[in-house]
């Protein structure tokens, strides 16, 4: 009984918060406009077509799984270049943490000038949310390699190559997935930020939809719903790591 109850904790404590919630909301007699009770946000989520549901959920969806595979794509190669040159890490990092402090929310509208109104702009706000944490996290596991090994590879005159993919990135891997899972959840909140800025489809649309029109119920169901799916996209990376990298999770 125990058992069951560590591991399902989060569920039941979810469990227990939602009763509390809808018994605090009716008996404060609270308008749905302003806090609504979860049994009218359920009423609201129903209340909605499914295509409707289907077609604002994939358009951010795309946009965030996009946008993170780009910033995979280009955040590895810039860590390991960062890891083989000290004056490119020296040049690099400040500037990565210049735009990684720079709000994004500020910076939405002129990429919206700049790039249009497509899909564009709202993949290189998914993009800059969702990369930096990224270059951290893998630029830390590459140097957290054991400097050891790095000499016995210079010793047998291993290649800058050989000493990358053999040595440093399995060593990186623990730190990489780290980083996945920061960066999954933030592609999603970048996806949602460029729709509150400029789309037409989409959950974050959907929610500044709701909300312009006192449909307060209806926003907490957009939410709610971009709250599952970063949990299953988190869970998504846990299970892969645990699928094809297991010896990298400890014990």
């Amino acid at each position: 009984m125990l058992t069951f109850i560590r591991r399902h904790s989060p569920t039941l404590s979810l469990l227990m918060i939602l009763p509390l919630w809808q018994l605090v909301c009716v008996l404060a007699d609270v308008p749905s406009y302003i806090f609504p009770s979860p049994s009218a946000i359920f009423e609201a989520f129903f209340n909605v077509e499914l295509s409707r549901w289907f077609g604002h959920l994939w358009a951010t969806l795309y946009i965030a799984i996009l946008g993170f595979i780009i910033a995979i794509g280009l955040s590895i190669p810039i860590a390991i270049i960062m890891v083989r040159s000290d004056y490119l890490n020296r040049t690099l990092y400040p500037i990565l943490v210049v735009v990684q402090s720079t709000p994004v929310v500020a910076i939405a509208p002129l990429l919206i000038v700049i790039l249009g109104t497509g899909d564009a702009p709202r993949l290189a706000i998914t993009f800059l949310i969702s990369f930096f944490p990224l270059v951290v996290a893998t630029t830390t596991g590459l140097q957290a390699t054991p400097k050891e090994l790095i000499e016995l590879s210079k010793s047998l005159r291993a290649k800058p190559s050989r000493e990358i993919w053999q040595i440093r990135l399995p060593f990186a891997v623990p730190y990489i997935f780290s980083g996945l899972k920061v960066a999954i959840t933030l592609a999603i909140i970048g996806a949602v930020i460029a729709e509150f800025v400029a789309a037409e489809k989409g959950l974050g649309y959907f929610i500044q939809f709701s909300t312009s029109y006192f449909k307060i119920p209806q926003a907490f169901a957009s939410l709610m719903l971009l709250s599952v799916i970063s949990l299953l996209l988190f869970n998504s990376i846990k299970l892969i790591q645990k699928t094809f990298f297991a010896w990298s999770i400890g014990k």
